[in-house]
């Protein structure tokens, strides 16, 4: 049986959700991929808490990337619209 990695998930999660969404990424498929594995009772099950934690606070990370992603475009989008609008003086 292979062994848990709930506690680098959770990490992972924390530091997605703080520091830098892509990490946030990572967290949620290897917690997808580590509750499968527990599910089919190839991996110790004793980090199962751990990893839908990290994998929860992965998938808060990676809506955040998307959000801040939109923001940026929109804000590139609208800022080259305004100065191509602008009256020239």
């Amino acid at each position: 049986m292979k062994p848990h990695r709930g506690t680098l998930i959770l990490i992972l999660g924390i530091l997605g959700l703080i520091v830098c969404q892509p990490v946030g990424v990572a967290a949620w498929i290897m917690g997808n991929a580590d509750l499968k594995q527990i599910a089919a009772g190839t991996m110790d099950p004793e980090g199962k808490q751990l990893t839908q934690i990290g994998k929860i606070l992965g998938i808060i990370a990676s809506v955040l990337l998307i959000i801040g992603i939109v923001i940026a475009i929109l804000s590139l989008v609208l800022g080259i619209g305004a100065a191509v609008v602008a009256p020239q003086s």
